[in-house]
């Protein structure tokens, strides 16, 4: 079977395993490590299990493997206490750990590939303003679904949930959360379209 693995598959595998382990390793709160890693456990295999029947763009399963390492960073340190969160705090006079905000940013960003490589191999959407705007919605949604799972906890755990909200004090925070997943889908569009049109268009041609 492991033959049957590309190189390019065997290293997207191994980084985000090894990422996974050293997450796992000394995390700060294992609760909280489970909660923020969780995503990783579903994509991976999910993606396995699809790899076959609709393998996607390399663009995407990078972009993928780079998520999964933000949700891993965030989940061995808790987002307000990640090393990058106390640089840019201190770097730009913040007046909290920032991190989480990556982390939002990058939940529109990549998810808004993801979804724009799906409709556009799996309906009959064309390029242009309806697919950048669907694909913004879909990103929004997937925010909101976040917010609703965060605000789930938050009622289960109680004060326990802290380490995962990593709200900080912040009383708009959701709002803020959603509103960088929207500007990560509206940057990956602008910024990543064009590049992933052309591997779209080789994968078409294998």
């Amino acid at each position: 079977m492991i033959n049957k693995i590309s190189r390019g598959t065997q290293l997207w595998l191994a980084a985000i395993v090894v990422g996974l382990v050293w997450s796992f390793v000394g995390a700060y709160d294992r609760g909280v490590w489970v909660m923020e890693v969780f995503p990783v456990f579903v994509a991976v295999p999910l993606l396995a299990f699809t790899r076959s029947s609709f393998r996607l763009t390399t663009l995407v399963y990078v972009l993928i493997a780079i998520h999964a390492w933000v949700l891993m960073i965030g989940g061995h340190y808790t987002y307000a206490r990640v090393p990058l969160g106390f640089w840019m705090q201190d770097a730009f006079d913040f007046t909290r750990n920032h991190y989480d905000r990556i982390g939002h940013l990058a939940q529109g960003f990549i998810p808004a590939m993801v979804a724009r490589e799906i409709l556009l191999r799996k309906t009959p959407l064309q390029r242009g303003g309806w697919l950048f705007f669907l694909v913004s919605c879909v990103c929004l949604a997937i925010s909101a679904m976040y917010e609703f799972i965060e605000w789930g906890a938050a009622v289960a755990l109680g004060q326990g949930a802290d380490e995962f909200l990593a709200t900080q004090g912040d009383p708009f925070d959701t709002q803020s959360d959603m509103l960088m997943a929207w500007i990560g889908s509206f940057l990956a569009q602008l910024l990543l379209a064009r590049w992933h049109d052309r591997q779209l268009a080789g994968l078409k041609l294998r």
